[in-house]
């Protein structure tokens, strides 16, 4: 059975735009009937262009956007079904790592209190062992625990990425959903975060949707991608196979608009 599992998921958001002084009703469809299955401790890529509702789809995984229809089964347990306490455990497994390393941090808390804060939610343990966690996962990350008492104006967004990612890792959850976490980066710094999350899937044993609009990334990182276009998924299959015989047009087309990817693909 798949880690994770989406069923027929469906997500529409009403609109409003303005022309010429008026204004019009609309909605757009951002997940249309998307089915797709994780397996434990693998890579899932997720690819495509700006708005083809990848973030949203991500969000919806973890219910940080409630679906209109469809469903989200983790490890056999139905999510846009749970309530209260079993909610709460399910999203103990499941977390997040956000795309801007500067707006998802807040400027007003330490280093500690941001990283400590999903055991400060959902557990409530002191803070001498909360302080100790999130030494740890500092150090998992390449980072020094003396940064635990610094403010996050004081560090790289390589760093404050790194921050983000000790934060997600708090709860040691078993499922990850990277949201584009290197899109915001410069090409060095984003490989070292990349190279970073595939060594704390080894030793965390954690199993990502990791959502990009780069094919390089995804090669590198995924077992297999799926291609998202206007809310729907119009291609899933191993890396190899994506990357070297794809078979809609969409995705040849996303390759050849990457020349590295187009040269590999011939």
């Amino acid at each position: 059975m798949p880690l994770v599992q989406a069923n027929h998921l469906v997500k529409t958001f009403d609109t409003e735009r303005s022309a010429f002084g008026s204004r019009a009703a609309g909605a757009i469809r951002a997940v249309n009937d998307v089915s797709m299955s994780i397996e434990a401790g693998e890579t899932l890529g997720l690819v495509g262009e700006s708005g083809s509702g990848k973030s949203t789809l991500g969000r919806m995984l973890l219910r940080l956007i409630e679906a209109d229809s469809g469903e989200v089964i983790f490890d056999g347990k139905n999510v846009l079904q749970a309530r209260g306490a079993e909610l709460r455990r399910l999203r103990r497994d499941m977390q997040i790592i956000f795309q801007d390393p500067f707006g998802s941090l807040d400027p007003r808390m330490d280093v500690e209190q941001i990283v400590s804060e999903p055991m400060v939610i959902h557990n409530g343990e002191n803070r001498q062992a909360r302080r100790q966690r999130a030494a740890e996962m500092m150090r998992a990350v390449g980072m020094d625990e003396s940064a635990l008492s610094r403010y996050p104006h004081e560090f790289s967004g390589g760093q404050r990425q790194r921050i983000g990612i000790a934060r997600a890792l708090m709860l040691r959850p078993r499922f990850i959903v990277a949201d584009e976490p290197v899109s915001a980066l410069d090409v060095s710094v984003g490989a070292q975060i990349v190279n970073l999350l595939k060594r704390l899937q080894r030793e965390f044993q954690l199993t990502y949707l990791f959502i990009s609009h780069s094919m390089p990334i995804v090669r590198y990182l995924a077992d297999r991608i799926a291609v998202m276009q206007g809310g729907s998924l119009v291609e899933v299959g191993s890396t190899e196979q994506i990357t070297t015989a794809p078979q809609h047009a969409y995705t040849r087309t996303l390759l050849e608009a990457t020349p590295e990817m187009e040269a590999t693909s011939r």
